[in-house]
């Protein structure tokens, strides 16, 4: 059996419900640049409930598949050994850059992801605004490899939440740019809000979860510009705080264009978001490159939009 983890998440929950009224006071006094509006945070708030539920109900076909492959690892990883947790850090805050990445790609993983990316508003309400679907398109397999070296699950589990309890306080417009040293090693409020900006120059960049390092390495970084503040949302916004609707809309669009055009299937859903067979649709490479053509640029893009 898995056994039982330190969850940084529960036990972080009543410091988000705090902060998160804590930001919304200072706005209100002209004390914090936070913008709120009552539905959209609803919205938010009632995702990250569904989450949580969700988690319950498909999290056992994780688990079971975690411990199976733990089963067979190939080496054992002791971790009551320091070099351990840094190595599991390390490891996992990579692996969740790649989990990430694909997760804006590819249009299956995008599904589950595309809601947290839904609000037009960047506060910290935002970061509750998580998937319902996100274990049903099998992106979690990537984290099966740790297993695979010998690092216990629960160890994984643990680190896992760590990231994500690291990922809510950097959904924030209070907090400005951090000292330059901070800035160049660490995932920070300002480096996340060029991730959730709908503007073509920031489109898809910075997928980091703890650590920047990962998008410099790998040609994903986009630094936030003074002259240019983010535009939050998607591409094409929804127009609608229905919950169902932000929740699984991108699912029952690729129902409708397999349903429509059924030779096309592998594209539809492993192709980019916004692929489309006549290339009719909007993707993130084809409006950076609009953007570059507006400003008389070459667009930069990464070797993996370019495949």
């Amino acid at each position: 059996m898995m056994k039982a983890h330190l969850d940084p998440v529960t036990l972080a929950t009543p410091f988000f419900v705090l902060t998160v009224i804590l930001e919304i006071v200072l706005a209100r006094f002209g004390k914090a640049n936070a913008r709120y509006e009552t539905k959209d945070t609803a919205v938010s708030l009632l995702m990250g409930l569904g989450s949580t539920v969700a988690g319950v109900l498909t999290g056992g076909v994780v688990i079971a598949s975690t411990l199976w492959v733990y089963h067979h690892r190939l080496f054992t990883v002791p971790a009551s050994a320091a070099w351990a947790w840094v190595a599991v850090f390390l490891l996992e805050d990579m692996t969740y850059y790649w989990f990430h990445r694909i997760s804006h790609e590819r249009r299956i993983w995008w599904a589950a992801h595309v809601n947290h990316h839904s609000s037009q508003h960047y506060n910290l309400s935002t970061a509750l605004r998580q998937t319902w679907t996100g274990d049903l398109n099998g992106s979690w397999v990537l984290y099966l490899g740790l297993a695979l070296l010998g690092f216990p699950p629960a160890m994984v589990a643990t680190q896992k939440g760590i990231s994500l309890v690291y990922q809510y306080w950097i959904h924030t417009e209070a907090i400005r740019k951090l000292p330059r040293w901070f800035e160049a090693v660490f995932n920070t409020p300002s480096h996340h809000r060029v991730h959730h900006a709908r503007n073509p120059r920031y489109l898809d960049r910075n997928y980091a979860g703890i650590l920047i390092i990962w998008d410099r390495m790998f040609g994903s970084f986009q630094s936030e510009l003074d002259e240019e503040a983010p535009r939050y949302g998607l591409v094409h916004n929804l127009g609608t705080f229905n919950v169902v609707r932000v929740v699984f809309h991108e699912w029952i669009a690729i129902a409708q264009d397999i349903a429509r055009s059924p030779r096309h299937v592998l594209g539809w859903v492993f192709g980019a978001p916004g692929w489309s067979p006549d290339g009719s649709r909007d993707t993130s490479l084809t409006l950076k490159a609009q953007w570059a053509a507006r400003q008389g640029a070459p667009p930069t893009v990464s070797a993996q939009e370019a495949a």
